[in-house]
């Protein structure tokens, strides 16, 4: 792992199309601005272990023959990770606040 120190405003680079920019600082939370390409997926740790556990789970509902159009046949949900959407282009530009 590499680490390193930045101040607020400092950013980092990965790869050519990847920054992030240290917003705030407060206390012990710091404030990331993560500017990336639509097509690169960023989520905090927690939201992508839950993505992957649900297509987990809908790999092996689709092996045991109940795949996900068998679900959304029966009123279940077939998409993956409920509650968890792709960022919406629309709103790329927008700021978040996530506490």
């Amino acid at each position: 792992m590499l680490v390193l120190s930045r101040h607020r405003d400092e950013s980092i680079m990965i790869g050519d199309d990847v920054v992030i920019t240290i917003v705030d600082i407060r206390g012990d939370k710091v404030r990331l601005g993560i500017d990336a390409p639509q097509e690169v997926p960023v989520h905090r740790q927690e939201v992508y272990d839950a993505i992957q556990r649900e297509n987990r789970k809908a790999a092996q509902l689709q092996q045991q023959g109940g795949g996900a159009a068998e679900a959304a046949d029966q009123g279940g949900t077939a998409s993956v990770a409920p509650g968890l959407q792709p960022r919406d282009p629309a709103r790329a530009a927008e700021p978040h606040s996530s506490g």
